[in-house]
């Protein structure tokens, strides 16, 4: 099976994702030819679309996904039908599912406080830290070098963004002297600022970060819906309710439309108007 996945992701390389999209695409199809090589015993071009809704009912029941993922999966097997395959797709044999929207979780100022406070290492401190107080994506933080951290101007350069694009965010000071006790005390990274444990010489994986997020969740007892995630959607949120109008908030966060910003108005109540970072407006000392 292998020579299909190598074709899907010479095809889908083609439209100019991102790694991490790539790997995330190419992650559905493979799970797809291991369910054919194991359980199905069928070549791709001999599946019927029975069994294509069969596999669909599969992960569903086996791996308990949303169907915002199991949509996501549909949709790379119609690219891999089509593109790999060369065989027509039928949207009505296998449509997108349709689900209600929630509005993400949003954790309160006291609770992105302690939950840093309590994580076990600086190191995860400082990467947590970074995603409430300047509204990094995980990936962002895990991808941030040393050189990223521009002190004179109180910013960060981020690149490779989720949209293609460079962008800088604003640094926190809470946040910089949190970095800078964890850099002395990690042995001064000088490329990648967060490196990965087991090999320096790459960043830490986003998985890392996300299981330790999950394990302080638990141990806290908070919101089973807090993820990486949240902390961003804290850090506009928290901006919107500071009296951050919008479109600043929508060029800090990397957004493409305005259309992604809104819904913090739906998030966030009016206070005060005050540009600054939510996490230089707490009290308490990081380093505690």
């Amino acid at each position: 099976m292998d020579k299909y996945l190598d074709s899907f992701r010479a095809m889908i390389s083609l439209r100019g994702l991102t790694d991490h999209t790539l790997t995330s695409y190419c992650t559905y199809i493979r799970s797809y030819l291991d369910y054919l090589s194991n359980i199905l015993h069928k070549q791709p071009e001999d599946v019927t679309w029975d069994e294509l809704r069969d596999y669909i009912r599969w992960i569903q029941k086996e791996r308990n996904l949303s169907d915002r993922t199991i949509n996501a999966s549909i949709s790379q097997l119609r690219f891999f039908t089509m593109y790999v395959l060369h065989k027509p797709w039928d949207d009505t044999q296998l449509p997108l599912r349709k689900f209600d929207s929630y509005l993400p979780y949003v954790p309160t100022r006291e609770e992105v406080q302690l939950f840093i406070d309590t994580l076990p290492t600086l190191k995860q401190q400082a990467m947590v830290a970074l995603m409430y107080s300047s509204g990094l994506r995980v990936g962002e933080v895990c991808q941030l070098k040393y050189s990223d951290i521009q002190r004179s101007s109180m910013r960060i350069h981020v690149a490779k963004t989720k949209n293609r694009s460079d962008r800088y965010a604003i640094l926190s000071q809470k946040a910089l002297d949190l970095l800078t006790q964890y850099w002395y005390t990690y042995g001064r990274p000088t490329d990648w600022l967060f490196p990965a444990k087991q090999d320096p010489a790459r960043p830490c994986k986003t998985a890392v970060l996300g299981n330790q997020v999950l394990e302080q969740r638990k141990k806290l007892g908070l919101d089973p819906k807090l993820n990486c995630h949240s902390f961003r959607h804290a850090f506009g949120t928290h901006l919107y309710e500071s009296g951050t109008d919008l479109l600043t908030i929508k060029e800090l966060l990397g957004h493409k439309s305005i259309t992604s910003t809104v819904i913090y108005i739906h998030l966030a109540s009016y206070t005060s108007r005050k540009i600054n970072s939510p996490f230089d407006l707490m009290g308490g000392d990081p380093h505690q």
